[in-house]
């Protein structure tokens, strides 16, 4: 199963539509966050919030994660050990106030963290492979060459 996610501000029709679209051709069930979206889909099964025990359920439940690029998603994607694409928002579509999440997925990317696309071409090339793998896992406690850095700022 893949769950999509965008969180909790604010709609995101833009990633919604795609995974809607491309979902008969997965050969999954896909189940989607669509948070006061006033669209109507087809392909996917759609939730507007989920509480937290029933969030976490389907999130370990999910072969991959699909998200926005929030830092919560991906966080936990990454203790989980589960593959992730980020389809970040863009402010320049009003997705967003500012660009905040596309400099998320451009350094999440560039750690080799996350699986990223940033089109639509993009988003259903990754969708399509069956073989994604976690890329990262997080820790329970900082890296120790993130806790000397730490001491050698604060003495």
């Amino acid at each position: 199963m893949i769950f999509c996610t965008i969180g909790t501000q604010a709609p995101f029709d833009r990633l919604l539509k795609i995974i809607d679209e491309i979902a008969p051709t997965l050969g999954e069930e896909v189940i989607a966050q669509t948070y006061k979206s006033e669209l109507h889909f087809k392909n996917i099964r759609t939730v507007e919030f989920l509480p937290p025990t029933e969030f976490n359920e389907i999130f370990m439940s999910a072969r991959l994660i699909v998200a926005h690029a929030g830092m919560g998603t991906i966080v936990s994607a990454l203790k989980a050990e589960k593959p992730i694409i980020i389809f970040p928002r863009k402010a320049s579509f009003g997705e967003h106030r500012n660009e905040h999440q596309l400099a998320t997925a451009e350094k999440m990317q560039a750690l080799g963290y996350v699986y990223t696309a940033y089109t639509e071409d993009e988003l259903k090339a990754l969708l399509l492979k069956k073989d994604l793998v976690p890329l990262h896992k997080l820790g329970d406690f900082a890296s120790p060459s993130l806790i000397d850095e730490i001491k050698s700022v604060i003495g």
